[in-house]
């Protein structure tokens, strides 16, 4: 795989990460590894070049996603696809408590089944298991006005499947925005959906999708 960024007004400093996150990106590949891929990065998702790194954990990519996308950490969610069942890699309070059956009725098994990327601006008007919106990290209060009324709900949602070379599922990437009103959370654009269709395919490069 090789990544080129989109030129034109870069810094000499951009131009120079540019370089570095394209060898960290060939340097992930086995030197057997005949299927190259190319894609052409825009400059908002050039900060992705940090989750191919080794030792980056679960909780670097979702802050590096988070600031692309512009949400918070916790309304990222990434899941590896392990025999038959999506299990959470992130957020780190849902590893131990269950998995996603590829063949339920799941957002994500859905994603998954189909590779292909899904946008959902009316979620929460979507029939799916809601089980995982209302855990909370261990230690989490309800000194918040609108977490004492409960979970604050998942308002809008971009699901995009990890695919590898051969084009086979190793999981899926989520990023949502939350919400207690959909009129006053902003919408996920077309633009949005490609830029994760691209963060997806870095990922499938991240140490973060290989098995434990």
């Amino acid at each position: 795989m090789s990544l080129e960024r989109i030129s034109g007004g870069q810094s000499a400093g951009m131009q120079a990460f540019g370089i570095a996150f394209v060898m960290r990106v060939l340097m992930n590949h086995k030197p057997d590894d005949r299927a190259v891929e190319e894609f052409i990065l825009p400059e908002n998702l050039l900060p992705l070049g940090s989750v191919l790194g080794q030792g980056v954990t679960p909780l670097d990519v979702s802050m590096v996603l988070a600031k692309v996308f512009r949400v918070q950490h916790a309304e990222v969610a990434l899941l590896r696809l392990e025999g038959g069942l999506l299990k959470f890699i992130f957020p780190e309070h849902l590893r131990t408590t269950g998995a996603i059956p590829i063949s339920s009725k799941a957002v994500a098994a859905h994603t998954a089944l189909s590779k292909k990327p899904e946008i959902f601006n009316n979620f929460a008007r979507v029939k799916h298991a809601s089980i995982f919106e209302t855990i909370k990290p261990v230690g989490a209060t309800n000194n918040d006005d609108t977490e004492a009324a409960g979970p604050v709900p998942i308002q809008k949602l971009m699901s995009v499947p990890i695919l590898d070379h051969n084009s086979a599922v190793m999981g899926v990437i989520q990023i949502s925005r939350k919400g207690l009103d959909a009129r006053f959370t902003q919408d996920f654009s077309r633009e949005d959906l490609h830029d994760l269709e691209l963060a997806a395919g870095v990922l499938a490069a991240s140490p973060v999708m290989q098995a434990d």
